[in-house]
């Protein structure tokens, strides 16, 4: 039986573990709570203290994580404080983005200043970015962020959370969005369901793709 595949794929799995840091700190915590338990008959104050730092700790990983899945659903970001990470806001006036001969709506953004090509992609949950947008615009990684998986075209690619502080197209612009840093996509970027959601209304009138948001306002000065 041939064990280099699985061998392969089990070194690649260890090596994005540094990668999140909720998932280290969920492991720490677990081990922290063994170890309570192994200190426990011998030094009981000392093992209690253990398990119940484990305990806590792994409720705030919880809560981190609780937080971050609700960020998706904008339901719920009135229920739960952000705790750290910024609040996601879309404002500004009606945009109109026209069907491309590809079949798919296209348009031009400024990511904090740096424009890119983005596909309007109802089925995506999470908007998208290449690492070359990522790093034009200065997007860093989220060191708290969920450990993110997707699915592309050569495979399952391991991606990273990060925040866009402005993204802007047409008259629309989202304020501390969430996003994906997603080397597995090339060069394309891609806007989810976490800004369309948050919109008032998304509709096809005429061979174009109309975003509203809620309240709208009077029309956006150009993106640089």
């Amino acid at each position: 039986m041939d064990l280099a595949p699985v061998i392969d794929q089990l070194a690649h799995t260890l090596g994005m573990l540094p990668r999140s840091g909720l998932l280290m700190a969920a492991l720490a915590a677990m081990l922290l709570g063994v170890a309570g338990s192994l200190l426990l008959r011998r030094f009981p104050w000392l093992g209690r203290s253990l398990r119940f730092a484990s305990t806590f700790a792994l409720m705030a990983v919880l809560l981190l994580v609780i937080v971050q899945l609700s960020r998706l659903d904008p339901r719920f970001s009135l229920a739960i404080p952000e705790i750290g990470l910024p609040e996601q806001v879309v404002e500004g006036g009606a945009t109109r983005v026209p069907l491309a001969d590809d079949g798919h709506f296209w348009l031009e953004a400024s990511v904090n200043g740096h424009r890119a090509r983005f596909m309007v992609d109802t089925g995506a949950t999470l908007t998208a970015v290449s690492d070359t947008t990522a790093r034009a615009a200065g997007l860093a990684p989220r060191d708290t962020g969920l450990p993110i998986r997707l699915q592309t075209a050569n495979g399952t690619v391991a991606a990273q959370m990060t925040s866009i502080e402005t993204l802007r197209f047409g008259n629309v612009a989202a304020h501390g969005l969430d996003a994906v840093i997603a080397p597995g996509l090339g060069e394309t970027n891609v806007i989810g369901m976490n800004l369309l959601s948050r919109l008032a209304e998304v509709r096809i009138e005429g061979g174009e793709l109309v975003l509203v948001p809620h309240n709208p306002q009077a029309e956006l000065a150009p993106a640089d």
